[in-house]
């Protein structure tokens, strides 16, 4: 019996390496392949309207037993190998290490992207518009907490792209230094978000403790190190490059916290098939002006999926108008309203157009 197990662990084993070998082979050869339409691309390093493609594809023909996750972030990577083989793309986002910005980029553009850092919203929108970096990464909203206002006022102020976009479903670890207990910690360090998200965790579990606000989570894990009372709020990936504990799994208060990023370049994406556009508007400071913008999009039947209002920075109670249509602008549907609507508004800029994150 023992030989018979033996002999057939063996044949599996013998079968796997040669699908191994099979598999290599076909990753040099796609490899080969991307290279060669990389040099037809003219000059173009990366397109995200063609992997979404790819990636939906993949997905729809997924026979099991993996997961669509799994697959995705498989051939997510594989891309970015074969990508990297050209030149590998540069993206910056807001650091420091260990961000849920940080974890958008790689679900995104994979671990063979080159990572730049930055200390605030601002260093990372200026990074794509001096073309420091090929692209950057920043949170749009959050879906229990909303926008994320410095961003919307940015996209206000730079000439930037919006080219693509990422789904990331957030989990908040409660971690300290190690061996520093629950009961020990006075003070806890969070970006005021992830506070926000979890309320109702600290209120039931660390309901004295002081909060204290910090630019980033991942920074927040950085400061507690070397405390003895504190703990931070942040990601699975902060805790370990940190040395940290984790005193408490996925603390937040809604189990589908999902933030939305954009993906910010200094180029157009073309239609993918499945594609949002969203727009900055300000309308004309007269009654009914707001629903005679929305119009357009009702008679030519387009999806409105969001809409959202900010100061302007220019003219006491005026306001920026963002919105997040269904279709690509190039799209004949889309193409009219959005002529109609470019009449009747005081300013309508098209921020881009993008293939829809899966979720």
């Amino acid at each position: 019996m023992v030989n018979l197990t033996q002999q057939s662990l063996a044949a599996l084993r013998q079968h796997i390496d040669a699908i191994d070998t099979h598999i290599l082979n076909l990753i040099s050869e796609r490899a080969q392949l991307a290279g060669q339409i990389g040099q037809l691309k003219e000059g173009v390093l990366y397109r995200p309207e063609r992997e979404a493609q790819v990636l939906r594809r993949l997905k729809e023909l997924n026979p099991g037993p993996l997961s669509d996750d799994a697959i995705l972030f498989i051939f997510r990577e594989l891309m970015s190998a074969c990508l990297a083989h050209e030149r590998p793309v540069r993206v910056a986002y807001l650091g420091p290490q260990g961000t849920y910005s940080e974890a958008a980029l790689l679900k995104h553009f994979g671990h063979a992207a080159l990572r730049e850092e930055n200390l605030s919203l601002d260093d990372v929108f200026q990074s794509v518009v001096t073309q420091r970096t090929d692209f950057a990464i920043v949170p749009i909203e959050n879906s229990i907490e909303g926008a994320v206002g410095r961003t919307l006022d940015l996209l206000v102020e730079m000439p930037v792209h919006v080219c693509g976009e990422v789904a990331l479903r957030i989990h908040h670890q409660l971690m300290a230094p190690r061996g520093v207990p629950l009961t020990d910690i006075q003070e806890v360090y969070s970006h005021p978000q992830s506070q926000a998200q979890c309320r109702a965790w600290l209120a039931a579990h660390l309901p004295k403790v002081s909060l204290i606000p910090v630019a980033s989570n991942a920074e927040a894990a950085k400061m507690v190190r070397e405390k003895t009372h504190a703990a931070a709020i942040a990601g699975d990936i902060a805790a370990t490059l940190y040395d940290l504990d984790i005193l408490a799994h996925n603390i937040e208060d809604s189990g589908n916290n999902t933030t939305r990023f954009f993906v910010m370049g200094n180029h157009q994406s073309t239609p993918s098939g499945h594609d949002k556009t969203s727009l900055l508007l300000v309308a004309k400071n007269r009654p009914g002006a707001i629903h005679e913008l929305l119009t357009p999009l009702a008679q030519h039947g387009v999806s409105m999926t969001r809409l959202e209002s900010r100061p302007a920075q220019t003219k006491l109670w005026e306001y920026v108008f963002f919105i997040d249509l269904m279709g690509h602008c190039e799209d004949p549907l889309v193409k009219l309203a959005l002529e109609e609507i470019k009449e009747k508004a005081l300013v309508c800029r098209v921020l881009g157009s993008y293939p829809v994150a899966p979720i």
